[in-house]
């Protein structure tokens, strides 16, 4: 396992630096230090190895349940904005996801992430949470939409930040999905980014 390991990591950072095309098995040998051989025992091809980063990466951390389910959606962004640059799988699958001839090849992870947003806010809105007019697969498809979005522009800037970014975006459009009563009672700061990567969680909110 720890080679397979090995192997995906120094897989992603390729993506990650050149893309899918500009990738390829001699570059990973040569990062890994592994024989051709030792490689193809794990993977079969680049196609191979590249869909396996995308299926690690599609394994989201589950966040700590909270009293408002809407919290644990504020939650699970927050917390890819903080990993995000951490994790080369998690960077690679999004590198390949807007890469138009690697998406045409391999698919994408944003279904997997748009659909464990939507998850979050239909039991948000079974609860009550969720303004009257809100539309949970509307606001997941934006959330992922502008998380990527937000994600390649901030990377271009020199004191960019994904986390204090994705917060600002939540703040902004957070009052025109929850609840008034809800929405005084929700935590979109970056430092709550930073303590649920730590594993430092902050104590249940209340109903």
């Amino acid at each position: 396992m720890h080679t397979r390991r090995l192997i995906l990591e120094a897989a992603a950072e390729l993506f990650n630096e050149y893309g899918y095309d500009a990738t390829t098995i001699g570059g990973i040998i040569e990062r890994t230090r592994l024989t051709r051989g030792g490689l193809y025992f794990h993977f079969a091809s680049k196609e191979q190895l590249a869909r396996a980063v995308l299926d690690e990466a599609a394994a989201l951390d589950r966040v700590p349940a909270q009293a408002l389910k809407l919290q644990e959606w504020v939650d699970l962004a927050l917390l890819l904005a903080v990993r995000l640059p951490e994790d080369p799988l998690l960077g690679a699958a999004v590198r390949l996801s807007v890469d138009l001839r690697a998406r045409r090849l391999l698919g994408s992870r944003w279904p997997q992430w748009v659909g464990a947003g939507e998850s979050l806010l239909v039991e948000a809105k079974e609860r009550g949470e969720l303004l009257d007019h809100v539309e949970p697969p509307e606001v997941a498809r934006l959330l992922a939409g502008a998380w990527t979005g937000i994600h390649l522009i901030t990377e271009t800037l020199p004191d960019g930040g994904l986390p204090q970014e994705i917060s600002s975006f939540l703040e902004l459009i957070l009052p025109n999905v929850a609840h008034s009563g809800v929405l005084a009672k929700l935590d979109t700061s970056p430092h709550r980014a930073a303590a649920l990567s730590s594993g430092r969680t902050a104590a249940r909110l209340s109903p």
